[in-house]
């Protein structure tokens, strides 16, 4: 019978989380930080990765010959890619975080222009000081990167009276919605007011916004980055930031973690948060709806949703 290692305490904990086990299938659980791996790791066929620290416990991989599928519990892959055995099938959690990551894009964009990051300095120090907030309300939108977070943005930005939503994908995508290829990033910049940045790091959008398409953001732009910090010229934008003209809110960084003593700490008109953008409550269920529909599947039979590589 295949064996699925799940990140969870023990059976009754995996029922309570994913419902009925699926028939033809039998579990093996780790703790949820990935510390310690169960003693069935030459008999693993399927393994759902520890959030945050599966490339760490990949690199066993070559300890489990009967392995067959890893689940990863991020969008993201591409760390996975050169520890994974020939023999196996990656899948990654797309959907899984837009809800959290989409909450904290639009979060970071009101905290941003409201300076609740300044009032919150102000109540430790015992300072009353008003300060006149710029609103996302009558603002254009430049959504970079229109899959399934930057579309769990655009609904979450629905209620807040935005002026107009662009939208930019790695090709034009006719609609509707309208979305526009990467290509036409230079001529929409200038009538962005407020960018969100959610597109895949690849090769090709490493530095997707360096010093010229900072320049091409007209005055008072707010730049959120919820995607990668190597999507963004760290450099150009502390140069950016240090003039007044814009604004940024990230939640990553290029260095990350960012050192105490790098100017971005430092830089005015920036708000940071580290990389949290999938950390909240709305984690777990989702995360449990995925791994139990996937092994589902596996042990059907059937095919695998969110498939990123296959042997």
């Amino acid at each position: 019978m295949p064996l699925a290692w799940v990140p969870y305490a023990d059976h009754a904990d995996a029922e309570q989380h994913l419902g009925a086990i699926p028939a033809g299938l039998d579990l093996d659980f780790y703790p949820a930080d990935g510390d310690a791996l169960p003693a069935t790791i030459a008999e693993v066929a399927f393994y759902v990765l520890p959030y945050a620290k599966g490339a760490a416990v990949l690199a066993k991989a070559g300890e489990m010959p009967k392995l067959r599928v890893v689940q990863t519990l991020t969008a993201g892959f591409d760390e996975f890619l050169p520890l994974l055995p020939a023999t196996a099938t990656l899948c990654n959690a797309a959907g899984l975080h837009d809800t959290s990551t989409a909450e904290l894009a639009v979060a970071l964009a009101l905290a941003s222009g409201r300076h609740l990051d300044s009032f919150a300095h102000n109540q430790s120090d015992g300072v009353w000081r008003p300060a006149w907030g710029r609103s996302i309300a009558d603002r254009n939108v430049l959504i970079i990167g229109y899959g399934h977070i930057g579309q769990a943005i655009e609904r979450r930005l629905q209620g807040f009276e935005v002026a107009s939503i662009t939208r930019v994908a790695r090709r034009a995508r006719p609609g509707p919605p309208q979305v526009h290829p990467i290509g036409e990033l230079h001529q929409l910049l200038p009538q962005t007011e407020v960018v969100f940045l959610i597109v895949p790091h690849t090769p090709e959008t490493e530095g997707l916004i360096g010093a010229a398409e900072l320049e091409l953001l007209p005055d008072h732009a707010l730049l959120v980055n919820v995607a990668r910090g190597t999507l963004v010229d760290t450099d150009a934008l502390v140069a950016q930031l240090c003039t007044g003209r814009i604004q940024a809110a990230l939640d990553v960084t290029d260095p990350e973690p960012l050192p105490a003593d790098h100017p971005l700490w430092r830089a005015p008109n920036v708000l940071i948060s580290p990389h949290v953008g999938g950390a909240s409550s709305a984690f777990g269920p989702r995360a449990d709806r995925l791994i139990a529909a996937q092994l589902a599947r596996f042990a059907a039979g059937q095919p695998l949703a969110n498939v990123v590589k296959a042997p």
